[in-house]
């Protein structure tokens, strides 16, 4: 084993391993005797393509080149296809337009080219006609409007139709929608709600409305919701009842509406079987038959795979090793389907047995040929907090096994404050930590309030409190590990995307705990981001931050921007010049205030890269140009072969 500082071992995790041996995985289905699922490919400039395995194993491409399954409804997608029996349907992130394909032959554009967008698809198959949720991007002088619509399909199988791809709107009047679900019956239509300021894991409603003969809903009535309680995922049964998930309980768990109206959980437990609306499309569980319910749960920041009995609500949990689940589904032979990952091993499409428990690996993220001797495992640490709280997150030490370091010396350690805000740190194998622990440095993933995974009142931690408990609790997570002797105290960087970029410059501005940091297309000034950013987060600053204008001086006082002279530490940031969600005058401010300092300060843009990074070359650049920033702030020697940046204002 050779001796050598923390920062400088040798590690076969490489950039170019991360983003040409790795895929995203999302959205699976089974339907008939196929199961289909989403790969993002970073080699394909993060296009999203929908594949099928077929039941002799073959697996193959549905959408061709240069088709792009995603759509941008509330700018982070989801939901953005649908299969039936022999056809897929679905968004294409180009133009916007919704798309028919019959497998195995050429997609056609069903909608108009227009500036509408579409999520989250079902069929309503007796009408002959999808569903989905719209927004309509037509008006530039005010912002979209959202809406429940159907669009007409061509007539088949004897059945009348409109002109294919005529639009209707079918529900309207509240800020956002998501989740519209048809009874099995084709009788009625239930769908999730909200309106501004709350985002929906803070205030949400399940309606539930009839369809009338001619298409029209009709007789909408609240099932459940309120201001202080979140709905998520309904699904009907087979046998015909409507399920959701409410944290009326602070946790998420799932109800159901009887025939009577009333309503009932199912399975009470300080877990949580549901995740934030952030996305369309999300599932937790799934229904194997109308007394059976397969479904996934978040318990102490971790995930766990377990069944409820319809009939008489025993909970069963199910061992595994999966500490990372979604995208839970119903093959057609009534196994389970889920996308999963463990610490050490890839995210992967799986099948389980329910009578075996046995689970199959139908695809990987990712090969990994990896010696275990080069992965750091996770460790769950609860850690003491500002006002006698108690806040969590997940430790990786530093791991090789061909590397020790000299006698004394504390590793770096790399703070990794998550975005959303309202998200959680994911434990499963990431190849992007492991670059980081096998090169000696300490990863420390944490959840500060306002996190989920913990209940409702965790997540309220943050409520009027952003930029103050997230930073506490990163800062206090970060001297845990000095305490404990696990960490050099000289050497602690922070580095986090979206919200977890203001995170990080809120700490390296307002706080003298870390040394050095990265902003990957963070917020710098509050202000910016409460009047100049998309409608579903237009108002989410209100319970995070407080009212604008009314609040101004709240915003200004926890902006880093007007605090440049509390900031004496190198900071590189970067940032995607197509991003909507933080436009890239957030990130030039804070540069440019910086370089006026004479701090050192490195700034990265992508000409061609939006809210967060697809394409492979790109992933590959930040991540070298972050650790090769380190290294020159903390002068150690990477092993690794890195192209250099400029850092201005940096003296070696």
């Amino acid at each position: 084993m050779k001796i050598a500082p923390f920062g400088s071992w040798k590690s076969p995790i490489t950039s170019e391993l991360i983003v040409s041996k790795t895929i995203g995985l999302a959205g699976v289905a089974g339907k008939g005797n196929n199961i289909y699922w989403l790969e993002s490919r970073p080699t394909e400039k993060g296009r999203n393509v929908l594949v099928k395995l077929s039941s002799n194993g073959n697996v193959e491409d549905v959408t061709p080149q240069p088709f792009n399954i995603r759509t941008r409804v509330h700018e982070y997608g989801g939901g953005a296809y649908l299969i039936t029996d022999d056809t897929v349907y679905f968004s294409n992130y180009q133009d916007g337009r919704v798309y028919q394909q019959q497998i195995g032959k050429a997609p056609k554009a069903m909608t108009p080219e227009s500036a509408m967008r579409y999520a989250d698809f079902v069929l309503d198959q007796p009408r002959n006609r999808l569903i989905c949720v719209a927004e309509d991007h037509t008006k530039t002088d005010s912002e979209p409007v959202n809406s429940i619509v159907a669009i007409s399909l061509p007539a088949s199988h004897g059945v009348s139709a409109l002109a294919t791809g005529e639009i209707t709107t079918l529900v309207t009047g509240n800020d956002f929608y998501t989740s519209p679900r048809i009874s099995p019956d084709g009788t009625q239509l239930a769908f999730i709600s909200w309106d501004h300021p709350n985002m929906p894991w803070d205030s949400s409603y399940l309606r539930l409305g009839n369809i009338a003969e001619d298409g029209s809903i009709e007789d909408i009535e609240i099932v459940a919701g309120g201001e202080a309680e979140s709905i998520c995922e309904p699904k009907w049964s087979p046998d015909g009842r409507l399920h959701f998930s409410s944290d009326r309980s602070d946790w998420w768990n799932i109800y159901r509406r009887n025939a009577n109206g009333s309503i009932e959980c199912l399975h009470q437990m300080s877990a949580e079987f549901a995740y934030p609306h952030w996305v369309f499309g999300l599932s937790t569980y799934t229904f194997i038959n109308a007394e059976l319910i397969f479904g996934a749960y978040s318990e102490n920041g971790s995930w766990h795979l377990g069944t409820i009995n319809t009939v008489t609500k025993q909970f069963s949990k199910i061992e595994s090793d999966y500490t990372n689940i979604s995208s839970v589904n119903t093959s057609s032979d009534g196994q389970a389907l889920f996308i999963a990952g463990s610490p050490n091993q890839p995210t992967a499409v799986v099948k389980l047995n329910l009578e075996t428990k046995a689970p199959q690996i139908l695809k990987t993220a990712g090969t990994l040929d990896i010696d275990p001797g080069y992965l750091s495992m996770p460790e769950a640490i609860a850690f003491p907090t500002a006002n006698n709280l108690t806040a969590y997150a997940w430790y990786y030490p530093p791991q090789n096994k061909d590397y020790a370091a000299p006698e004394g010396e504390l590793p770096p350690i790399f703070v990794k404050s998550h975005g959303g805000p309202t998200a959680a740190a994911s434990v499963n194998l990431s190849l992007r930590i492991q670059y980081w622990t096998s090169r000696g440095f300490g990863y420390l993933d944490v959840n500060y309030g306002g996190s989920i995974g913990y209940g409702r009142k965790y997540r309220q931690r943050l409520e009027n409190n952003w930029g103050i408990v997230d930073i506490d609790d990163c800062v206090n997570a970060a001297q845990y590990l000095v305490d404990r002797g696990l960490a050099d105290g000289e050497r602690l960087v922070i580095s986090g995307s979206s919200a977890g970029g203001y995170t990080t410059l809120a700490a390296l501005t307002f706080r003298d705990t870390f040394k050095a940091g990265a902003s990957y297309y963070g917020i710098s000034d509050l202000e910016i981001l409460a009047t100049d950013t998309h409608k579903f987060e237009s108002r989410y600053l209100d319970r995070l931050v407080g009212k604008y204008p009314e609040d101004k001086e709240v915003y200004q006082a926890r902006s880093p921007i007007y605090y440049t002279e509390q900031l004496s530490c190198p900071v590189i940031f970067f940032q995607g010049l197509e991003d909507q969600v933080v436009p890239p005058n957030q990130a030039e401010m804070m540069v440019e205030a910086i370089k006026r300092k004479g701090i050192p300060v490195a700034y990265i843009t992508f000409a061609d890269e939006g809210h967060g990074f697809r394409q492979a070359a790109n992933i590959k650049q930040a991540i070298d140009s972050e650790f090769y920033f380190y290294s020159r702030v903390f002068g150690f020697e990477p092993a690794d072969d890195l192209s250099a940046i400029e850092i201005i204002g940096f003296e070696a």
